[in-house]
């Protein structure tokens, strides 16, 4: 199974320049490329029921025609005067489709002004506005050409294997409540910053298959393999992220969500419970999932919905998550030699 290095670029709403969960405006070079990951199978692959995926190419579907209307709406020609200490739009045969100045958007896409009014994530306009809708419409949303590329990509490597073992459901709803924990973690932590993109829902699909790898352990050959494999590649992911200008509570937020969802959907019945068909009649069966199956499964329930009620509470109670957790600030930023945080 392949793993997208999906960054979110995220920048100070007073620049009122890009922001986004990927990549950094300072920065020429676009977001890394999706991160080929071999997973292990089935031992007997005629136990592994396939579905045809057509949500998660429906989602790529969707995340194109959103991009393609935030750019007519934004419509660089018409704002040409606010351009002239900028430079001028980026590919100007396009119309009214083409892209902001590099210097205000440097990954080829349309002015913040543009994604806050259409939904990016912003504190105040969540609590202060009761608009909490934008926890959900901020991850259809993305900053550029080369973020939505990075995120899309991401998304058919990791999404359409997992929905053909899983069913569209199942991961449908890990994909929309990862990225809504991941939006409600980042509101939580972070207030001067506007956010668009899919990391949230990426990092919780990520997530999922760790916990889908343990919650079916006994299933699968070469474990180890492919636990520290997927370990290493999550871990990867999570360090880039303390970068400047990414936001990574949105990736921490999203993982989380997803990892809890993998144990309470991802579960897969006993070998004997599917062969119970064939057995002899008259066999006494087992209950459908083990044991520590239904231990998890309760665990993992339990934190999810007291997780999201606590924060979610929180949130709109206007509390800063940097005050509950001070070392949190630096799973944002690491400061160094070469940059500061003081402006994150």
């Amino acid at each position: 199974m392949a793993v997208g290095d999906d960054l979110e670029n995220r920048m100070s709403a007073k620049d009122r320049g890009i922001g986004s969960r990927g990549g950094d405006r300072s920065q020429t070079g676009p977001p890394p490329a999706p991160v080929a990951l071999s997973y292990n199978e089935f031992d007997d692959d005629a136990l592994s029921s396939q579905w045809t995926s057509w949500l998660v190419p429906m989602f790529v579907v969707a995340n194109v025609v959103v991009f393609v209307v935030v750019m007519f709406v934004n419509n660089c020609p018409n704002n040409f005067e606010s351009h002239r200490l900028r430079g001028h739009c980026v590919a100007n045969f396009l119309g009214r489709l083409s892209f902001e100045p590099l210097r205000t958007n440097p990954l080829f896409g349309p002015s913040s002004h543009t994604l806050e009014k259409l939904g990016a994530l912003e504190w105040s306009k969540v609590v202060e506005k009761q608009e909490a809708w934008r926890l959900l419409t901020c991850i259809w949303l993305h900053a550029g050409v080369i973020h939505l590329a990075a995120n899309m990509l991401s998304l058919i490597f990791i999404g359409i294997r997992l929905e053909q073992q899983f069913g569209f459901v199942r991961i449908g709803v890990i994909y929309l409540l990862s990225g809504i924990g991941g939006s409600i973690l980042s509101s939580l932590f972070i207030r001067n910053s506007i956010s668009v993109g899919a990391s949230g829902a990426l990092f919780g699909l990520l997530g999922s298959m760790l916990s889908e790898l343990f919650t079916n352990w006994t299933i699968y050959s070469n474990k180890i393999a492919a636990l520290l494999t997927l370990l290493f590649v999550i871990l990867i992911n999570l360090a880039i992220g303390i970068l400047p200008h990414v936001d990574n509570f949105a990736h921490v937020g999203g993982f989380l969500t997803g990892f809890l969802l993998g144990f309470v959907l991802l579960a897969r019945p006993q070998f004997k419970w599917l062969a119970r068909e064939h057995m002899p009649q008259g066999t006494p069966l087992r209950s459908k999932y083990k044991p520590y199956q239904y231990i998890l499964w309760l665990i993992s329930l339990a934190l999810l919905i007291s997780g999201f009620v606590v924060t979610l509470v929180m949130l709109f109670r206007g509390e800063n998550g940097i005050d509950h957790c001070r070392w949190c600030r630096y799973l944002r930023c690491v400061p160094t030699s070469r940059w500061s945080c003081d402006d994150i």
